[in-house]
C-alpha cells in the first residue's frame, strides 16, 4: 500500500534495519553516480526539520559534495526545542542551544564547511507555519540550486510539512528537489510499496563516510542518550540510527511525489 493510503504513525521498534539490508528490491536498485543526483557547481542546500535531521538524511552527500569543492547550505527550520517535554536536564532554551552545537560539532566531524541559517519556525509547529516556511525557503533557494530535505510522507508533521513548504519553494525558485526518507525507514516495511523505489535514486557511500556519518550522529547527545530526569529513553536509540547506517543514501525525486 502506498505511503498515502495507509497509517504512518511512528511507534515501537519499527522495521529493523537488518530487514532492509536483505530487502532484494532495495539490493537491486541501481546506483546513480553523484554528478547524476547533484551536478558539479551546484550549491547544495539541505533543508532540516530539527536538527539532526541534516545529518540523518544526507551526511553522505554532503561529505562527497564538500569533497568535491561546492558549497553547502544547512537550514535549520526548527531548534528541536520540544524534543524532551517536562525535562528539568533539557528544558528547550538550553536544548535549542545544544541542538545548535550538536549540529555544528557533527559538521565539524563531517569535514563539511557549511553555512547553517537558522529560521527559528516552533517545534512541532511547523505545519501552522508552512507557507511563511515556503517564504522564506525562496528567499534563501537560488536557480539551479539542489534542495534535499526529508520525505513529503515520511511519518513526522514536521519532515512532512517542511518537504510540502521545500517543494513549494522550489517550484517558485527553479530549483531541484530531492526528499529522503528519515522516519519513513521505521513505519514501513520491504514489499509494502510505501517508499516508492521504481523512482528513487541510490547514493553508493564509501566506508570511511558511513563512519564519520555514524561518528556525526553521536554527536546529538541530547537525543542519543536518556532523559535521566523523565525517565525517557532516548529520542534517537542506536537501533534507529542504524537505519540510516547503510553503505547508500536514498533520495526521491519531487515530481513522483506530487499530490
Amino acid at each position: 500500500m502506498d505511503a498515502v493510503n495507509r497509517s504512518r504513525h511512528i511507534a515501537g521498534l519499527g522495521t529493523p534495519a537488518s530487514a532492509w539490508a536483505i530487502d532484494p528490491t532495495l539490493a537491486d536498485l541501481p546506483f546513480t553516480p553523484l554528478a547524476g543526483i547533484a551536478p558539479a557547481g551546484a550549491r547544495v542546500v539541505v533543508v532540516a526539520p530539527h536538527p539532526d535531521d541534516e545529518i540523518l538524511a544526507c551526511a553522505g552527500l554532503l561529505q562527497l559534495v564538500a569533497a568535491r569543492g561546492d558549497a553547502a547550505l544547512v537550514v535549520a527550520v526548527t531548534n528541536g526545542e520540544a524534543s524532551h517535554p517536562g525535562s528539568s536536564a533539557w528544558p528547550p532554551a538550553q536544548l535549542a542551544r545544544q541542538r545548535a552545537h550538536e549540529t555544528a560539532l557533527a559538521l565539524d566531524c563531517l569535514g563539511v564547511e557549511a553555512q547553517v541559517v537558522r529560521l527559528g519556525i516552533l517545534d512541532g509547529g511547523v505545519r501552522a507555519a508552512e507557507d511563511d516556511l515556503a517564504q522564506r525557503l525562496a528567499a534563501l533557494v537560488a536557480p539551479g540550486d539542489l534542495v534535499v530535505t526529508t520525505w513529503r510522507y515520511d511519518g513526522h508533521p514536521d519532515h512532512e510539512a517542511t518537504a510540502r513548504a521545500a517543494a513549494t519553494a522550489c517550484r517558485r525558485r527553479g530549483a531541484r528537489l530531492l526528499q529522503a526518507p528519515v522516519w519513513g525507514w521505521h513505519w514501513s516495511a520491504p514489499g509494502d510499496g510505501a517508499i516508492p523505489l521504481r523512482h528513487a535514486r541510490k547514493l553508493a557511500l564509501p566506508a570511511a563516510a558511513v563512519e564519520r556519518k555514524r561518528a556525526a550522529l553521536a554527536c546529538f547527545i541530547s537525543q542519543t542518550t536518556a532523559d535521566a530526569s523523565t525517565g525517557a529513553a532516548p529520542i534517537l536509540p542506536a537501533f534507529a540510527m542504524e537505519r540510516l547506517l547503510h553503505p547508500f543514501e536514498l533520495y526521491l525525486d519531487e515530481e513522483d511525489h506530487d499530490d
